[in-house]
C-alpha cells in the first residue's frame, strides 16, 4: 500500500519530508514480523539540491564580483562596495514575507541576477570619488562631490532598470506567477542598494587615504594594474574612438548591418525557439488508459508488460559490483491498476500506471538521459491492444501538453468525426508522439429508436426509453425503514426475462391509449457505443485532441501556424464546429501578448525618465539605441553556448532594456556637463568615453561574471534558468562594447541633425525675407 504526502500552501517540503521520514523510523518498531514501512520518491531532495545549487553559484558570483572591485579599484573602495551587496540582500529579504515569498529557486535565482547588477551605482559613485582623491581633494570633499557628480545618472539608471522589471509581474499564463517573484526579490534589493551608494557608501569613503600606502603590496600590483589598464584606454580606445568618430555615419551603417544579420539569424530558422525546454525529471511515468469499462485483470496484464519492460531496463543499465545498493541507473519501480495517480482516480479498472525512479544525472553509474530511458521504454513496450491511450512523462514543469486542440460542436458524431481526421494529420509528424483525445470510449450498449409508425400511436422516444429502464433496470415503488436500514424496493422483470435480447424484443410496450403492443412492432435496437462522460464548456460539447512534440526536433511556432491554416480549412467542412488551440500553444500566446504590452511599457518609462535628467526629446534617443544591440548580444550568446532561445531567454531580454542603458546615460551625462562646463563638442564626445570607461567596463563584467557560475551549472534544477542568465550576461557585455563606440557617435550625429535643421531654418527664413 502507498501513501502519497503532500504539502500544502505555504508549507516548507523539507519540514514535511523530515517529519515524515522521523515518523516511518518511529513506526517501524511498532510494526509486525514481516511488514516494511519505508519511503521513495523523496521530491524534498530536489528542492534542497535546487537550493544547494543556486546557493552555491551566488557564493561563487559573489566572490568573482568582489575579485573584479579589487582589480579596477582601490582595495578600499573595492571593500566598500562590496558591503553593499549584503547590506542591499539582507533589505530585499526583509520584504520576502510581505511579499509571500519563500527561499525556493526563483527567489533565488533572483539574487544572483541581481548581485552584479546592484553594484552598479556603487562602482560609478566609487569610481568618481576616488578620481577626486588621485587629484589631491580632501577626502570628504571627494565624497560629497564625487557623489553628487554622479548621483543623477546613478538614480535614474537604477530606476530604469526597475522599470525593466516591472512588466515580470504582469506575464499571463500559468507560469505568471512563478516569474512576478524576480521582480519582486530585485526592485526592493535595487532600492536598498540606491540608498546605500548614496548616503552609506560616501560616508565610508570619505576616510580613504590614497597616499603613504606605497609598503602595501596589495595596493601596488593593484595600482600598477590600474594604471597599465588606464595605458591601454589611453593607446587603443581613445585613437579608435577618434577614427570612428571621423567616420561615424560608416560605423553606424556597419553597426547595423551586424545586428540586421545577427537578428536574421533567429527569424531564418538558425536559432532554435522553444517555448518552454523540457528539463528531465529523475522519475519516468507510463500511464495507460484502456476503454471504459475493460476488465481488471486485462489492465493487470498491459501495466505487467510495462513493467517488465522497464524490469529489463533496469537489467540493461546494472553495473555488477557496485557496493553501494545502487547497482543500476533505474533504482526503485512502482506500479499500479486500477488508478493513475492522483487523490480520486482509484477503482478504475481500465487505468494504471507504471514509475521508476532514475539515479541523479551527476551520481549515474552509465551515462544515459531521462529522455533516452522513455524512448527505449516505449520501443520495448510496442502497441498495446485496444488501448485509449499510453502516455510517457519524465520532465519537470510540465504544465500542458505542447498541442492541446479544442473542438466544440454540438453534434457527437460529427466532433468525432472532425478528431479522427486531425488525430490522422498529427500523425504525420515524426516529431508528434502521445496522441489521445478527451473522448472516452464508452461501454456497448443498446441504443433504442422509434419506427414511424409508432408516433401514430402516441409512443415517443422518452416513453419508449422509460418503459424498458423500469422493466430491465426496475422502477422504485416503496422505501422501508428496517432498522437504521433504508430500504428500497423496486419493481422490475424476473431475472429470467431480463437475460436476452429476445426478452426485448417481446416486451410489450403501452400506447398513449393505454394499449399493448409488441416493442420490435414500434421500435428499432442496435448495438453502440458512447461517450463514458461529456464534456460541455458554455453549454457546448467538447473535445481535446493533445499530442507530445520533441521539441529537438521541431519547433512549435511553426507545427502551430501550419495547423492552424489545416484547421481552418477543416472546420469550414463542418457547420457547427470551431476551435481552439490550449494547452502551450495558448500559454505562449499569453505570454507572448504579455511580453509585447511589457516592451511598450517599459520603452515608454525609460524614455520618460532618461527626458526628465536630460530636458529633451531627443537624448534619451541616444541612449535607447543601444537597447537593440543588447538584444543582439543576447542572440550571439545564445549562439556561443548552444542554447536555443526559451521564455526566459525573451524575459531577460526584457530585463535587459533597462540594465543597458545605465552605462549610455553615464556617458550623456558626462558630455552634457562638459559641454556646460565650455568644452568642445568633439572634445567633449572624445573625452566622455575614455573618462567614463572604466566604470562602464566595470559595471558590465560585474554583472556577467556574478553569473558565470550559474553560466556554466550542469545540474538539472538550474537548466531552465540557464536561457535568462545567458541574455541578461552577454547582452550587458556586448552592449557595452558597442556603448562605448555607438553613444559618442550617436551624440555627434544629432548634432549633425540639429545643425542641418537651423540650417534649413536660417534658409527658409532668408526665402521669406526676401520675397
Amino acid at each position: 500500500m502507498i501513501i502519497e504526502v503532500y504539502r500544502v500552501g505555504q508549507q516548507s517540503a523539507i519540514t514535511i519530508a523530515e517529519q515524515v521520514k522521523q515518523f516511518i523510523q518511529q513506526q517501524q518498531t511498532l510494526l509486525p514480523d514481516g511488514v516494511k514501512l519505508d519511503y521513495w520518491r523523496d521530491s524534498s531532495k530536489i528542492v534542497k539540491s535546487r537550493i544547494n545549487t543556486l546557493s552555491t553559484s551566488a557564493i561563487q558570483g559573489g566572490l568573482l564580483v568582489a575579485i573584479m572591485l579589487t582589480l579596477f579599484l582601490h582595495p578600499a573602495i573595492a571593500v566598500w562596495v562590496t558591503v553593499g551587496i549584503p547590506v542591499s540582500f539582507m533589505g530585499g529579504a526583509l520584504f520576502m514575507p510581505e511579499m509571500a515569498i519563500s527561499i525556493n529557486i526563483i527567489s533565488l535565482f533572483a539574487f544572483i541576477m541581481v548581485l552584479g547588477i546592484l553594484v552598479d551605482d556603487a562602482i560609478v559613485t566609487g569610481e568618481n570619488v576616488y578620481t577626486h582623491l588621485k587629484r589631491g581633494e580632501p577626502p570628504e570633499s571627494a565624497a560629497i562631490i564625487g557623489t553628487q557628480e554622479v548621483s543623477k545618472p546613478v538614480t535614474f539608471g537604477i530606476l530604469t532598470t526597475i522599470a525593466a522589471f516591472i512588466p515580470l509581474t504582469l506575464i499571463d499564463g500559468a507560469r505568471g506567477d512563478i516569474f512576478a517573484q524576480i521582480p519582486a526579490i530585485v526592485i526592493p534589493v535595487l532600492l536598498f542598494s540606491l540608498v546605500e551608494s548614496k548616503l552609506i557608501l560616501p560616508a565610508h569613503l570619505k576616510h580613504i587615504r590614497i597616499q603613504g600606502s606605497s609598503d602595501n603590496r596589495l595596493l601596488q600590483w593593484q595600482e600598477r594594474f590600474a594604471s597599465r589598464f588606464e595605458a591601454m584606454i589611453i593607446r587603443y580606445y581613445k585613437p579608435a574612438l577618434a577614427w570612428i568618430l571621423a567616420h561615424r555615419y560608416l560605423s553606424l551603417t556597419t553597426a547595423l548591418s551586424i545586428m540586421l544579420i545577427v537578428l536574421s539569424l533567429v527569424s531564418s530558422g538558425w536559432l532554435r525557439f522553444v517555448f518552454f525546454p523540457r528539463i528531465p525529471s529523475e522519475t519516468a511515468r507510463a500511464v495507460l488508459v484502456m476503454p471504459v469499462g475493460t476488465d481488471f485483470t486485462i489492465t493487470e496484464q498491459y501495466i505487467d508488460k510495462i513493467l517488465a519492460a522497464a524490469q529489463q531496463l533496469q537489467q540493461k543499465y546494472r553495473v555488477d559490483g557496485v557496493d553501494n545498493g545502487h547497482n543500476s541507473v533505474i533504482e526503485d519501480l512502482f506500479s499500479t491498476v486500477g488508478s493513475s495517480g492522483g487523490g480520486n482516480s482509484g477503482g478504475q479498472s481500465h487505468r494504471g500506471r507504471v514509475i521508476f525512479q532514475i539515479q541523479p544525472e551527476n551520481s549515474r553509474i552509465i551515462v544515459v538521459s531521462a529522455a533516452e530511458l522513455v524512448k527505449e521504454w516505449r520501443q520495448l513496450i510496442g502497441p498495446i491492444p485496444g488501448a485509449q491511450s499510453l502516455t510517457f512523462k519524465a520532465e519537470i514543469g510540465h504544465s500542458g501538453s505542447p498541442l492541446d486542440i479544442q473542438l466544440t460542436a454540438n453534434n457527437y458524431a460529427t466532433m468525432r468525426q472532425v478528431a479522427d481526421q486531425i488525430k490522422a494529420k498529427l500523425a504525420n509528424y515524426p516529431a508528434v508522439f502521445d496522441i489521445e483525445d478527451s473522448l472516452s470510449t464508452g461501454k456497448t450498449e443498446l441504443q433504442l429508436s422509434i419506427k414511424p409508425e409508432a408516433q401514430a400511436l402516441g409512443v415517443t422516444l422518452s416513453s419508449l426509453a422509460q418503459q424498458v429502464r423500469q422493466a430491465f433496470y426496475g422502477e422504485r415503488v416503496q422505501r422501508i425503514q428496517r432498522g437504521k436500514d433504508d430500504i428500497k424496493v423496486y419493481i422490475r422483470y424476473p431475472q429470467s426475462e431480463r437475460r436476452s435480447l429476445h426478452s426485448l424484443n417481446n416486451m410489450m410496450i403501452r400506447t398513449a391509449n393505454g394499449s399493448e403492443i409488441p416493442f420490435i412492432d414500434v421500435a428499432n435496437v442496435h448495438a453502440g457505443v458512447s461517450p463514458a462522460a461529456i464534456i460541455r464548456i458554455d453549454r457546448q460539447r467538447t473535445l481535446n485532441i493533445t499530442a507530445d512534440l520533441n521539441k529537438e526536433q521541431a519547433n512549435l511556432g511553426v507545427l502551430k501556424q501550419e495547423l492552424n491554416r489545416y484547421l481552418e480549412q477543416l472546420v469550414r467542412q463542418y457547420p457547427g464546429v470551431s476551435y481552439t488551440l490550449e494547452g502551450e500553444a495558448k500559454e505562449q500566446d499569453q505570454s507572448f501578448a504579455s511580453l509585447k504590452i511589457g516592451l511598450v511599457f517599459v520603452l515608454f518609462a525609460i524614455y520618460a525618465l532618461l527626458a526628465i535628467p536630460f530636458k529633451s526629446y531627443l537624448q534619451p534617443l541616444i541612449v535607447m539605441a543601444v537597447i537593440p544591440f543588447g538584444t543582439v548580444g543576447a542572440i550571439l550568446g545564445h549562439l556561443v553556448m548552444a542554447t536555443p532561445l526559451t521564455l526566459m531567454s525573451l524575459l531577460g531580454m526584457l530585463a535587459l532594456t533597462g540594465v543597458v542603458v545605465n552605462d549610455s546615460l553615464v556617458l550623456v551625462d558626462y558630455v552634457n556637463r562638459q559641454r556646460a562646463a565650455g568644452v568642445p563638442l568633439v572634445d567633449a564626445v572624445r573625452d566622455a568615453g575614455a573618462a567614463r570607461f572604466r566604470a562602464v567596463m566595470l559595471t558590465s563584467i560585474t554583472t556577467f561574471v556574478g553569473l558565470i557560475p550559474l553560466l556554466f551549472e550542469t545540474s538539472i534544477q538550474a537548466q531552465f534558468l540557464i536561457p535568462m542568465a545567458i541574455s541578461l550576461g552577454f547582452g550587458i557585455l556586448f552592449a557595452t562594447l558597442i556603448t562605448l563606440f555607438i553613444v559618442p557617435i550617436n551624440y555627434l550625429i544629432l548634432e549633425d541633425i540639429n545643425a542641418l535643421m537651423r540650417r534649413l531654418k536660417q534658409y527658409y527664413n532668408g526665402q521669406l525675407n526676401g520675397n
